[in-house]
């Protein structure tokens, strides 16, 4: 916690204006990351119009959801708009960039201080589990995941946001090195307390797959031309494939 609430705060996240939160994902009205939350809005845009607008139809009622890695409560904060009841978890719990943010909102939005592999509910307490762009920082994606699907009902989903995906293991493994050796010349430390697994692969997805009995539908956001053509870049570049950022839909067979 130490350590990442000391990069967040270095980057100056978060503001102290309610408008600002109530913009996202949509926009960035201190204009530090706008790049960053255009790719979250395409994704959530995707998610509300390939997923959650279908699942909504089976639940007439409104969803309990659980945001895990909840943050400043914006996705909560959409959902609970479109009238379900969600709740938010996370570790940090600070007014500008932690749960603290969620009394922007005003609206009844449950905050819990809390970790992934042990959720403060009972089980099959929540209709869909949204990991907001965290699951890569769970340490075990085998436990994280089945401790969230101990919560989640039967016939609930699971959804994976904004994690990085790629097609081989060497490129993440590349990507963290290269993230770690950045945040040492920058604040001092690698930001890896957490031996997080911090990427996904088709490999990895598969083993979770058959060890947890879990059926997977990938989709895939639009980010935009210069997006697609990021891979090819690289390529001639000589340089490791960018990541991808596909949602990821787990639900029990």
């Amino acid at each position: 916690l130490r350590e990442y609430n000391a990069v967040r705060t270095a980057e100056g996240r978060g503001s102290s204006e309610s408008e600002y939160y109530r913009a996202l994902p949509f926009a960035d009205l201190s204009g530090r990351y706008s790049a960053d939350w255009r790719m979250r809005a395409r994704s959530y845009t995707t998610f509300i119009q390939r997923v959650l607008v279908l699942f909504e139809k089976q639940h007439p009622t409104a969803m309990k959801v659980l945001d895990l890695g909840a943050g400043n409560g914006w996705l909560s904060n959409r959902l609970a708009r479109r009238g379900h009841t969600p709740a938010a978890l996370d570790l940090r719990t600070g007014d500008r960039d932690g749960l603290g943010a969620i009394r922007h909102f005003n609206l009844p939005i449950l905050a819990v201080q809390g970790e992934f592999d042990c959720l403060p509910f009972p089980d099959g307490e929540f209709d869909l589990v949204v990991f907001n762009a965290a699951f890569h920082y769970a340490t075990d994606y085998t436990i994280t995941l089945r401790e969230s699907l101990r919560v989640l009902d039967r016939d609930g989903r699971l959804a994976i946001l904004d994690t990085p995906f790629y097609r081989r293991a060497d490129s993440g493994q590349a990507m963290v090195l290269e993230r770690q050796a950045q945040f040492l010349q920058k604040y001092g430390f690698p930001s890896n307390a957490l031996a997080s697994e911090n990427f996904l692969t088709p490999e990895r997805l598969k083993e979770l797959q058959h060890g947890l009995h879990l059926d997977w539908q990938t989709i895939q956001p639009f980010f935009g031309l210069s997006w697609l053509l990021k891979p090819w870049r690289a390529r001639l570049r000589g340089r490791r494939e960018p990541a991808n950022f596909p949602i990821l839909i787990g639900r029990r067979p």
